[in-house]
């Protein structure tokens, strides 16, 4: 069973009414009346330590489960989802680039970007589109991200920079096209001239395949690049709850 949700057809994600504590916690971290993101739109969300920006990611990707309110992602209303419904939904339609990007050791740099196409059907067809393998197109996104192929594809990710190792976790992110791509403060560990051009690959790629982007960062040098820009504080009510709270002690 869906929930009726409004602009569903013209949205990726919706957030009504949605509530998060954490077990044993006198108030909420996340406490959103209304949050949307349309099809193809890049919006940045910012937000301070402690304003619930990775709570909310993990909301979004169904990690985890709201005490109360509804959210729908890609038509998709995540309290239908059981079990290993989530895992497989989240494979599937989301493409997320982690802070410290959470690439495999274990694997070669083709092995991590390829990943996601071994547990969705739906990421591997599209990867494999137009006369493509997985291998094609995990060479064809380390180009994109301006990436020596041959140097770089059947090497361990711990041989790689910092730098590397943030674009082939954007690879693997994009990979299979997923409608919606999360990137929790993907440029923290980079300077301002590599933060620019690694924006700039990014962008890119994600208007080649029609994604949406949803950007959490706390850099609001970085707003400017973005369809919308929104404070978290804005719509998080809990955050004022615990302003609130500060200011009484």
């Amino acid at each position: 069973m869906m929930l009726s949700m409004g602009n569903t057809n013209k949205q990726i994600i919706q957030l009504d009414n949605v509530h998060f504590a954490w077990p044993g916690a006198s108030r909420p971290v996340v406490s959103i009346e209304n949050f949307g993101i349309n099809y193809g739109e890049r919006v940045f969300l910012k937000g301070p330590s402690g304003s619930g920006k990775t709570t909310l990611l993990s909301l979004i990707a169904a990690v985890l489960v709201p005490q109360s309110g509804g959210i729908v992602v890609d038509g998709v209303a995540l309290n239908t989802l059981r079990g290993g419904q989530k895992d497989q939904f989240r494979v599937d339609r989301i493409g997320l680039v982690f802070q410290q990007f959470n690439l495999l050791p274990f694997l070669s740099v083709q092995e991590n970007i390829q990943l996601p196409c071994r547990f969705s059907a739906q990421r591997r067809k599209r990867a494999c589109e137009g006369g493509f393998n997985t291998t094609m197109e995990a060479k064809r996104l380390l180009q994109a991200m301006q990436l020596p192929v041959a140097d770089l594809l059947d090497t361990p990710v711990t041989n790689l920079s910092v730098g590397q190792q943030q674009r082939v976790a954007v690879a693997r992110a994009l990979i299979g096209r997923p409608p919606l791509i999360i990137a929790d403060e993907p440029t923290s560990a980079l300077d301002s001239d590599t933060r620019q051009a690694f924006l700039d690959l990014l962008f890119a790629e994600i208007e080649a395949a029609g994604c949406s982007l949803l950007f959490v960062s706390h850099d609001a040098s970085l707003a400017g690049h973005f369809d919308r820009r929104m404070d978290l504080r804005e719509i998080n009510t809990a955050t004022d709850i615990s302003e609130q709270q500060s200011m009484r002690s």
